[in-house]
């Protein structure tokens, strides 16, 4: 955490220092509009304009990976689950021969946790 207290001061002051050391006023002209300002003002929006370019184009991509995601964790807990399912069945079968209705409660999942042999 002080490493990164430390860092950001260091970045700070060296912005500092660029600001002060380019104060010369450039013209900037895109098409028809021009903008005066401070040589490291225009770098300061420009680098700004940059940033929030870059954010506005991989919102989408961000958010539909958010949404697959989410669905491969979902679709995860229920290969898990079956699994589990199927271990059970499996130790209990080498143990002794189920009846249906242990079958039936291994399936539902309505064993105990007292109870699982795993």
């Amino acid at each position: 955490m002080a490493i990164l207290f430390i860092l950001g001061l260091l970045l700070g002051a060296v912005a500092v220092v660029f600001a002060l050391q380019n104060i010369t006023i450039v013209t900037v002209t895109f098409f028809t509009w021009q903008l005066e300002g401070s040589l490291a003002l225009i770098i300061g929006v420009s680098l700004l304009t940059g940033v929030l370019i870059t954010i506005l184009t991989t919102i989408p991509q961000n958010i539909s990976s958010y949404f697959k995601n989410k669905k491969l964790f979902k679709q995860n807990q229920g290969l898990e689950e079956e699994l589990r399912k199927q271990k059970e069945l499996t130790l209990f079968a080498k143990t002794h021969s189920p009846t249906k209705d242990e079958l039936e409660k291994i399936e539902d999942g309505s064993i105990d946790e007292g109870s699982r042999i795993l």
